[in-house]
């Protein structure tokens, strides 16, 4: 085995080439300059950021939209408790990632030194597996470990913390090998018990969800509900997993659900969950499946162990990856008249009015036929991104998702999201237009990342929905306590100078009409746009104004 006298820093660079590595995002710091001045010449893109919270968001898109992990970079203490955020994003979401964080020197440990934070402790409950490189000549060692522990099972985000002087010491170590990913596989009794199961089923329901698919699996799934005609629901923020105009599909499940759908979730005699943990946001509250002994017939395919019975005792468990398990599906036989294919019609025609936009709505913007623009004006393709609020009720329930990997969304209802996940998507698929839904409480939790989207020409399409409060918040507020308004209120900055201030292009919206050819306007600049639209705050939902909760309530 090769080795050669090399820096720490050095070493962490030629690991993550070996792991194939094309990019990184960070917020530098004086505690790891040893690795920015191996990334010199290293050939890896750094992309650098403006606070690291937006920095660990773009690299949980690129492990999102990639299934790789995202490489993010910051310094220690103050640095790496903002990129926390970004941490527990992908911790949640199920999302591969690797955060390297520059730590004090191993001789000024345990005595609180400038910003000290011990972070096997402190991040925990935040990642997979966080470690610390106390010798140089481990760096290959963790590095490719921390690839493997990121992508096998449950994807999820790992965090190597760097010593300063560890990163400059000199010395002899292993040349740095790529990880090898870990697969999951159906066995052949199970994939007979899920033929059983399904063939005497009246009622099944599937629900797609969580990560570890791939192009390959999407259309491969998609060519297996049309030969057995099943109902297909996509889980919470996945729902770019399954075509919205295939004649299978029957809506998503999670917040604000089809009433519709709900029920024949709960009224399924066979329901299979297919990567998704079904966790709190797409299971509604825990209402659509009994715990822990669903009433349906369940059959639950994750790549981890250690999910399968952890919430529902599933009748039939397999521990096989979404990619794996679809590709298993090829050998089965569909029937000639499936029992249940006028179901499976007439919930896709139950979902095609769901996802219709209204035409009303209270004030001047209506964001209905927004939406309606966007479907016949926005191609299939193309990515939307968002983070958290009401705003995105309307790209969640209106936009039909055509392909995989058009989207990039936190599960977790991490606000500030949307925008650096656009600058990521952007940076990995140029060729595609990328779309950034936000609020305007959402999109200044990171909205300083405009400029790096600017910095690296990357014409990203922000909609910026300004409503002048926080929207969710005050939505719950009017409904537990009504008329007492605490704490929701905003004062916002001009958005469009805001745009052009930053060298991005801008346009304010006030009427519904103008939005179009604003954002063909936008399209049109090739430069980062805000297309700011001015939303009466009554527009709370699509069905119900604020001032119809407040008087329910």
């Amino acid at each position: 085995m090769k080795t050669a006298t090399k820096t720490g820093g050095q070493l962490i660079v030629e690991a993550l080439k070996a792991n194939g590595v094309k990019r990184i995002s960070c917020v530098p710091g004086e505690s790891y300059l040893a690795v920015l001045d191996a990334l010199y010449e290293s050939g890896i893109d750094v992309i650098v950021c403006r606070q690291e919270g937006g920095a660990a968001m773009m690299a949980d898109s690129w492990g999102r939209l990639t299934g790789e992990p995202g490489i993010c970079m910051v310094t220690r203490g103050p640095g790496a408790t903002n990129a926390s955020a970004g941490l527990h994003i992908a911790r949640q979401d199920s999302i591969p990632m690797i955060l390297f964080i520059g730590q004090v020197a191993r001789d000024m440990r345990e005595r609180e030194a400038f910003q000290e934070v011990e972070y096997r402790r402190a991040f925990t409950e935040f990642a997979k597996w966080v470690g610390e490189i106390d010798d140089a000549r481990r760096i290959p060692e963790f590095v490719t470990r921390a690839f493997a522990v990121a992508t096998s099972g449950r994807p999820g985000p790992v965090v190597l913390t760097l010593p300063e002087d560890m990163l400059v010491e000199e010395v002899e170590a292993a040349e740095a090998r790529a990880y090898m990913p870990v697969e999951s596989h159906p066995g052949k009794s199970q994939i007979a018990a899920f033929e059983t199961a399904l063939k005497e089923a009246k009622r099944p329901m599937f629900i797609l969800g969580g990560t570890r698919w791939s192009e390959e699996a999407h259309a491969d799934f998609a060519h297996f509900a049309t030969r057995f005609k099943v109902p297909v629901s996509c889980s919470f923020r996945r729902q770019m997993l399954f075509d919205h105009l295939h004649p299978c599909y029957a809506g998503d499940a999670g917040i604000g659900i089809n009433p519709a759908l709900a029920k024949e979730i709960k009224d399924a005699d066979l329901l299979v969950l297919l990567g998704s943990r079904m966790s709190e946001m797409p299971s509604s509250s825990y209402t659509l499946i009994d715990i822990p002994y669903p009433k349906q017939k369940l059959v639950h395919i994750f790549p981890d162990p250690e999910e399968l019975g952890r919430i529902y005792r599933p009748d039939l468990a397999i521990c096989a990856a979404p990619a794996e398990f679809v590709a298993a599906l090829k050998e089965l036989e569909a029937p000639a008249s499936p029992a249940w294919a006028d179901r499976t019609a007439s919930m896709h025609e139950s979902y095609l009015k769901w996802s219709t936009p209204p035409e009303a709505g209270p004030g001047p913007v209506k964001m209905g036929p927004i939406m309606q623009w966007i479907e016949e004006n926005v191609p299939d393709d193309a990515i939307f991104t968002n983070g958290a609020g009401n705003y995105a009720t309307w790209l969640h329930r209106f936009h039909r998702f055509r392909k995989y990997n058009t989207q990039s969304a936190p599960t977790s209802g991490s606000m500030g999201y949307g925008l650096p996940a656009a600058v990521a998507a952007k940076q990995l698929f140029p060729q595609r237009e990328v779309v950034c839904f936000a609020g305007d409480g959402c999109f200044m939790m990171h909205g300083q990342e405009f400029i790096t989207a600017v910095r690296y020409g990357l014409p990203i399409i922000t909609v910026l929905v300004n409503n002048g409060i926080y929207g969710t918040i005050r939505m719950h507020q009017e409904r537990e306590y009504p008329g007492r308004v605490s704490a929701t209120d905003l004062v916002n900055p001009d958005f469009v100078a805001y745009a052009r201030a930053f060298g991005g292009y801008g346009e304010l919206v006030e009427r519904t009409e103008d939005f179009g050819p604003a954002y063909l306007r936008a399209r049109a600049s090739g430069k980062p746009a805000i297309i700011e639209v001015k939303l009466d705050p009554e527009a709370i939902t699509p069905a119900r104004t604020l001032t119809q909760i407040r008087e329910k309530a």
